[in-house]
């Protein structure tokens, strides 16, 4: 990643960020921008804000970890096809931490204030939202490894965690994307400045041409039969434009600490002070794996289920589909998906429901970002 900003410069990625942005917003005008549910942001930090989308009251909450790369609304691409709007409708209160693109400089913060911090003040938030009960966080991708490492670090803050296509081992062979990626980074990575969305593009394709590229063009092409299946791979085309910087030091913790070492798996990573692995990770936990998905397949999930203290986890395969642009995203943006994974997320979702009263209990690291979140909302 270094050779790439050491041959193009960062300023060539920033530019390519804005006029990748641009290119989206010309596909705003054949309506393939964000049609999203209409939401309330009830606090925010530096690194985030929460939205609570509107909706009946509930019961449970369900708090969603987004990758940190590109914007959230792939949760929310449309009104047809859209896991907020999913879970809104099947009985549960949806809040979502929406990452803020670092400021210029701002390139500082890493797992610390992503995985640890941020979510910690939104977990807190949520749980004291007109008195609600500990939420279920359910994470994508990498934002499902940031919310796991948060259940690794303060596993009674929350009811159970949900992964979509999210890895945890990072063992070599787990996934031909692993492998790749650590083969072409250099062994140390700048851990100041920001990072451009595209320049992290590029180096995925780079790592996935398959996964990035070449399927992708095949996907357009199946779709093309199919109005529905178009249209969602369309939309998907221009949320991909829709590049969000992120701070260099996660970037480079991201590659080193998990890539390249895969510390979380080895019970080495460190967060907020804390070393955390498997052995940390007692949290109710069901694991979506899509078969066809290179960037979190099943070797990258379930040795690491299976070296956590606790039996109640799960893992449900399934099969890729067309439409989706990129399999990474089935899970989100799939009709076979939303017609027969999301049932069995829901249902395993209320049968770990328990008592609708069960109030949070707050270890002793998460003072201050209790606090952090209480004034935050005083402030809101």
């Amino acid at each position: 990643m270094n050779a790439f900003m050491d041959s193009l410069g960062a300023a060539h990625f920033a530019m390519s960020d804005r006029l990748r942005r641009s290119q989206a917003s010309v596909l705003d005008m054949f309506g393939l921008g964000p049609h999203e549910r209409a939401f309330q942001v009830i606090s925010s930090g530096p690194h985030c804000r929460l939205r609570r989308y509107d909706g009946p009251e509930a019961a449970m909450s369900l708090l969603i970890v987004p990758a940190p790369i590109k914007r959230p609304y792939i949760w929310d691409l449309s009104p047809s096809v859209s896991a907020v709007r999913y879970c809104l409708d099947h009985g549960l209160r949806v809040y979502l931490l929406e990452w803020m693109p670092p400021l210029d400089g701002d390139g500082r913060a890493g797992l610390d204030e992503y995985a640890g911090e941020a979510i910690a003040g939104c977990v807190a938030a949520v749980s004291g939202d007109a008195h609600r009960a500990r939420p279920f966080l359910m994470g994508h991708s990498i934002g499902g490894t940031l919310a796991a490492i948060f259940c690794a670090l303060e596993p009674q803050m929350v009811r159970g965690l949900v992964l979509l296509g999210a890895p945890l081992c990072f063992e070599r062979a787990s996934s031909r994307f692993r492998d790749a990626l650590v083969s072409m980074v250099p062994s140390t990575l700048a851990e100041t400045g920001v990072i451009p969305g595209s320049l992290l593009s590029q180096a995925s394709a780079a790592a996935s041409l398959e996964t990035f590229l070449w399927s992708r063009w095949v996907d357009g092409a199946l779709s093309l039969a199919d109005p529905s299946a178009l249209d969602t791979h369309a939309r998907i085309e221009r949320w991909a434009l829709d590049e969000v910087a992120l701070p260099a030091k996660l970037v480079s913790q991201i590659v080193q600490w998990l890539y390249c070492e895969n510390q979380l798996y080895r019970g080495t990573l460190s967060v907020r002070g804390k070393t955390v692995g498997p052995s940390d990770m007692r949290t109710p936990t069901l694991a979506i794996v899509n078969t066809a998905d290179e960037i979190g397949p099943l070797a990258s999930v379930m040795p690491f289920l299976e070296k956590m203290p606790t039996t109640d986890t799960q893992v449900i395969e399934c099969p890729g589909e067309v439409g989706v642009a990129m399999q990474h995203l089935a899970a989100l943006a799939g009709r076979q998906a939303f017609a027969r994974v999301w049932p069995q997320i829901i249902s395993w979702l209320q049968a770990h429901s328990g008592p609708a009263t069960q109030e949070p209990a707050a270890g002793p690291t998460d003072g201050q970002a209790l606090s952090q979140a209480a004034s935050l909302q005083r402030r809101d």
